[in-house]
C-alpha cells in the first residue's frame, strides 16, 4: 500500500463522502440524477461523462462507498478480457450469494466493441454494476447495447469558484496559505480549465516552495510551468463542438464570434482542409442563391490555401469567413431540395408529359412524342408557361425566395413568370 506521505496531494485530498464533493450541484441535490439513481435498489449502471479531471472518478468511489457495495476498479487502458473474467466470475459469487458488485472502468471508451460486448449478459442477469468513466461522447464512443442498459450522468467542467474553494482547502490541509497573487491565481484558473487534479498538482508544485515565499505574479507562472494544451482530439467532442460553434456563428452573421471559432479550431491543430470543406457546405446550405458567389469564393479560398498552405493560407481561410458571415443568409435551395425529395418519394409514378419527350423516330412522332412543345426562346418575353409536371400529379411549390440578396431579384422573376403563366391558363 502506497505510504501517505507519498501519495499525491490531489490524492489526499480527494473527497470522502458526496457533502466532500465540490460542485455537481445539479446532480448531487436530492432530486438530482445521481441520488436519483443510488436511491433504487439494486444500484443501476451508470456511465459519468465529463472532462477530465472534473471528479468522474471519485463520484464513482463515493457511490460504492455510500452503498455498502464490494467494488473492483479497472482502467480501460491497461486492462483487457483477462482481466474483465476474473471480476466477473467474483461477481458471481457475489451474486450467489446475495451481494451487488460494482465494476468502475475508467476510460471505458478505450474498450473496443468486443470487449465493451462482453459486460452485456453480466449487465442484463443483474451479476454486475458498472460505473463507466468517459471524456468522450457516449453517443459515439460507446456501443449501443451497452447504452441502453445504463444511464448516462453528463459532468460540467468545475468553474471558477470550484476551483478556489480548492485552494481554500488545500491552504487549510498545508497550513499555510500559498504564495501566489490574486492576478495569478486568475492565470491559474485559466490554465487549469477545470481539471481538479491537474489544478492541485500545480498547487502542490508551488506549496514546495515554501510559506513566507514571495507572492508569485503571472509573469513569475510562465517560468514555473508549461501552459496546458488545449483539450482537443479531432475523433472528440472538441472537435464537433468547435466545428459547430464555426457553423452556428456563420448563420447569426456574427463575423467577430466566426473568427474566434476558427482561430480555436486552427491552433489547436484542425486539419485546414476539413473546416474549408465545412466552409463550402455552409455556403450552399445557408447562404445559397441569396449570394451565389458565395460557393465560387470557397471554392477559390480553397484553391489558394492549397498553393499557399499553413500558415500563410490560413490568411485566405479567415477572410472566406469574414465574407461568409457578412452574406446575406438563406436556406431555401436547401429547404427546396429535401422538400422535392419527400415529395418524389411519395409520388415515385410522375410520367414526363409527351411534349416533353424528344421524337427522334418516325414511330415516336406517330404516338405524339414532343407534338404540342413550345421551344420558348421562340416566345414573347422567352416564356412559354408550359406546366412541365407529371399530367397525374398536382403542381406543387418546392422552392420559395426570401426578400435577401440576389435571391429578391429571382423572387421578382418567379412571380413575374406566375402572372405569364396565369394569363396563359386563361
Amino acid at each position: 500500500m502506497m505510504s501517505d506521505a507519498l501519495q499525491p496531494l490531489a490524492e489526499k485530498l480527494r473527497p470522502k463522502n458526496f457533502e466532500e464533493i465540490i460542485g455537481h450541484h445539479k446532480i448531487l441535490s436530492k432530486t438530482g440524477s445521481l441520488k436519483r439513481i443510488i436511491k433504487k435498489k439494486p444500484l443501476l449502471s451508470f456511465i459519468l461523462w465529463g472532462p477530465a479531471g472534473c471528479g468522474k472518478t471519485t463520484i464513482a468511489k463515493t457511490v460504492s462507498k455510500e452503498c455498502c457495495i464490494e467494488d473492483f476498479e479497472l482502467s480501460a487502458v491497461l486492462s483487457g478480457v483477462k482481466d474483465l473474467r476474473i471480476v466477473f466470475e467474483k461477481a458471481k459469487i457475489n451474486y450467489s450469494e446475495g451481494r451487488q458488485t460494482i465494476l468502475f472502468i475508467d476510460e471505458i471508451h478505450r474498450f473496443n466493441k468486443a470487449q465493451q460486448d462482453i459486460f452485456l449478459p453480466h449487465i442484463e442477469k443483474g451479476i454486475l454494476t458498472l460505473i463507466g468513466a468517459t471524456t468522450e461522447n457516449p453517443s459515439f464512443s460507446i456501443i449501443s447495447p451497452l447504452l441502453s442498459r445504463c444511464q448516462v450522468i453528463k459532468l460540467e467542467k468545475l468553474g471558477k469558484e470550484d476551483l478556489n474553494f480548492i485552494k481554500l482547502k488545500a491552504e487549510k490541509f498545508l497550513g499555510f496559505d500559498l504564495p501566489i497573487t490574486k492576478a495569478a491565481c486568475e492565470i491559474l484558473f485559466e490554465m487549469v480549465d477545470g481539471d481538479a487534479r491537474y489544478f492541485l498538482n500545480l498547487i502542490e508544485e508551488i506549496s514546495s516552495l515554501g510559506d513566507g515565499y514571495k507572492k508569485l505574479e503571472p509573469e513569475d507562472l510562465k517560468k514555473l510551468f508549461n501552459m496546458k494544451f488545449s483539450e482537443y482530439d479531432k475523433k472528440n467532442d472538441q472537435h464537433f463542438n468547435l466545428i459547430s460553434a464555426l457553423h452556428k456563428s456563420l448563420r447569426a452573421s456574427d463575423t467577430d464570434a466566426s473568427l474566434y471559432w476558427l482561430a480555436r479550431m486552427i491552433s489547436s491543430g484542425e486539419d485546414p482542409n476539413y473546416i474549408l470543406r465545412r466552409l463550402l457546405r455552409f455556403s450552399i446550405e445557408d447562404i445559397g442563391l441569396s449570394e451565389p458567389n458565395a460557393v465560387h469564393l470557397s471554392i477559390a479560398s480553397w484553391q489558394a490555401y492549397e498553393r499557399l498552405g499553413s500558415p500563410e493560407g490560413e490568411l485566405s481561410i479567415a477572410q472566406l469567413v469574414i465574407y461568409l458571415a457578412t452574406c446575406p443568409k438563406s436556406n431555401t435551395a436547401y429547404k427546396a431540395w429535401n422538400n422535392v425529395l419527400k415529395f418524389s418519394n411519395n409520388n415515385p409514378y410522375g410520367v414526363p408529359p409527351l411534349f416533353l419527350l424528344n421524337a427522334p423516330t418516325k414511330l415516336m412522332k406517330e404516338h405524339d412524342y414532343g407534338k404540342g412543345y413550345i421551344y420558348d426562346h421562340e416566345v414573347e418575353n422567352s416564356f412559354s408557361g408550359q406546366n412541365c409536371f407529371p399530367e397525374n400529379i398536382k403542381r406543387e411549390q418546392f422552392y420559395t425566395p426570401i426578400e435577401q440578396g440576389y435571391e429578391r431579384e429571382i423572387k421578382k422573376r418567379l412571380q413575374w413568370w406566375d402572372k405569364l403563366r396565369s394569363k396563359n391558363e386563361k
